[in-house]
């Protein structure tokens, strides 16, 4: 389950407000400019499901995984308007991290065992399956290529990953749980990439550390854009602290339009 950036929404959006399109009509219910012009039911439509969409985003920031993972087994519809919510934003960013993934997944040479965690609909998996093993997990299988489970309790074995990713799928109340699980499937020196929206961060240095803590040294970190943090870290053996202070983000708070 990926996170929305709501900061980029509207940043784009405020642009978009400044130039608003006049219609010239050439023929009864025909547009100028070609495009096919909704209705008001189908409007209300929209409204309703960003509105759904914005309750959903919300919610699961105060849900653990397992707690999520029920809500969308006893309500198979939400997932499905929070996915295609979240596809609609997607549209807008000038930039997407997973972009930036996928381009340094294609980089390397050897196959290696790739862990997407919060997959989506598995663009990793859709991008590099044919050059790496990459298995994708979320809380609900939206294709075949996706294993539905808790992030905090995969179903795989100890230390069989080289890479495990969240891209922009740090949500709930236990990402300390998820960063553990992340640790026990990879290899030593494995590497742990994490890409998260800026603003979600109290303090980036705190949060870095706090990850090490659990076993890990970080090795890069850089801001992508305005909007977006790329971290990598690499797994080893001292474990100094099982529940590190810091290992916090804020949520995104969807704002209504």
């Amino acid at each position: 389950m990926q996170v929305l950036p709501t900061s980029v929404e509207s940043g784009i959006s405020k642009k978009k407000k400044k130039k608003r399109k006049k219609h010239t009509i050439q023929e009864e219910g025909v547009p100028a400019d070609g495009k096919t012009e909704t209705t008001p039911v189908q409007d209300g439509y929209k409204k309703l499901e960003a509105g759904r969409f914005r309750f959903l985003n919300e919610q699961l920031y105060t849900m653990t995984g397992g707690e999520a993972l029920e809500y969308f087994r006893q309500d198979p519809n939400a997932f499905r308007c929070y996915h295609n919510g979240f596809a609609e934003q997607v549209k807008k960013w000038p930039t997407h991290p997973l972009d930036v993934i996928i381009r340094w997944l294609k980089a390397k040479q050897n196959q290696l065992v790739v862990y997407d965690l919060g997959c989506g609909d598995a663009k990793i998996a859709a991008a590099v399956g044919d050059i790496h093993k990459v298995r994708s997990f979320d809380l609900v299988a939206v294709n075949d290529m996706v294993t539905e489970c808790d992030m905090a309790h995969l179903p795989v074995e100890d230390s069989v990953a080289d890479i495990v990713v969240f891209c922009l799928s740090l949500m709930g109340t236990n990402i300390t749980d998820y960063i553990k699980e992340a640790r026990r499937v990879l290899k030593m020196g494995g590497v742990l990439k994490i890409a998260e929206v800026v603003s979600r961060f109290v303090n980036v240095k705190l949060f870095c550390s706090a990850v090490c803590k659990l076993g890990f040294v970080s090795t890069e970190k850089k801001q992508l854009t305005d909007y977006f943090t790329l971290m990598e870290f690499r797994k080893i053996e001292k474990v100094e602290n099982k529940r590190p202070f810091g290992l916090k983000l804020k949520p995104c708070v969807y704002k209504k339009r």
